[in-house]
């Protein structure tokens, strides 16, 4: 899937200047950034949007016993 982005010319530049000491391409870094992101930016995003949803009264919590009592783990 083809995307493009714009970057600061900042970034550009530490991105080609990488890339031509490297012999790699842009695209590859660009790859390794993002798959290597992705899953930090999922975990925050994600529990940033569930908090919100539970501040905004929309998702319960519930507390560890009450969990441990509904899956027959209490003692």
């Amino acid at each position: 899937m083809a995307t493009s982005i714009r970057l600061s010319q900042e970034t550009e530049q530490r991105l080609d200047d990488l890339a031509s000491k490297t012999g790699r391409t842009k695209a590859y870094y660009l790859r390794e950034i993002i798959e290597q992101g992705i899953e930090d930016m999922e975990d925050y995003y994600l529990a940033a949007k569930q908090l919100e949803e539970i501040r905004a009264g929309r998702s319960k919590t519930y507390t560890l016993e009450e969990v441990e009592q509904h899956l027959g783990l209490a003692d």
